[in-house]
């Protein structure tokens, strides 16, 4: 019997470890890339954001892009070219510019022109927290000074931007 006792407690002591072990990764893991990281990675490929944005606008119909596939208004349903309407090579160049960047997908909104880079995303449900890198035809009302503004804000926060260059924009929700 005290054979049993001794293997149920390792064996939950082993179980109670993992699962610390788990949330301490998952901790770490979910936290946001910092400013000006998002900053850096924007600028070391703004010839790429720039390339899909402009692929975005000449696309019409286009609402998503990601490499599970590609999402029309019409529609709203996803599929993987090649399709009627877009060729596997335009496909295949707009995922080789989502890999380059480092972006999940691209979403591009139209009146206003707008388009949004997944660029980070964690959590699940009611409760997944995002930043996107975005073009925006026009200066958004929520905009804050930086990323570390936007984390003291109290919750529930405001989507809000924070500005890049030019109409580029990061945008935080949570």
């Amino acid at each position: 019997m005290r054979s049993f006792t001794r293997v149920a407690i390792i064996s939950l002591s082993v179980v109670a470890a993992f699962i610390v072990s788990c949330g301490v990764i998952d901790s770490i893991s979910s936290r946001p890339p910092k400013e000006e990281k998002i900053v850096s990675d924007f600028r070391a490929h703004r010839a790429s954001y720039e390339r899909v944005r402009t692929m975005l606008s000449e696309d019409k119909g286009v609402t998503s892009v990601a490499d599970f596939g590609v999402e029309r208004y019409e529609s709203l349903d996803w599929k993987i070219p090649p399709d009627d309407r877009m060729p596997i090579k335009r496909y295949q160049e707009y995922l080789a510019l989502l890999k380059e960047i480092g972006s999940m997908r691209v979403d591009q909104g139209g009146d206003p022109f707008e388009v949004a880079f997944g660029y980070w995303g964690s959590g699940w449900g009611g409760d997944t927290r995002h930043l996107n890198v975005c073009w925006l035809e026009h200066e958004p009302t929520n905009t804050v000074a930086s990323l570390d503004a936007f984390y003291r804000t109290e919750k529930p926060r405001r989507d809000s931007y924070v500005h890049i260059d030019g109409n580029w924009y990061i945008w935080a929700d949570w």
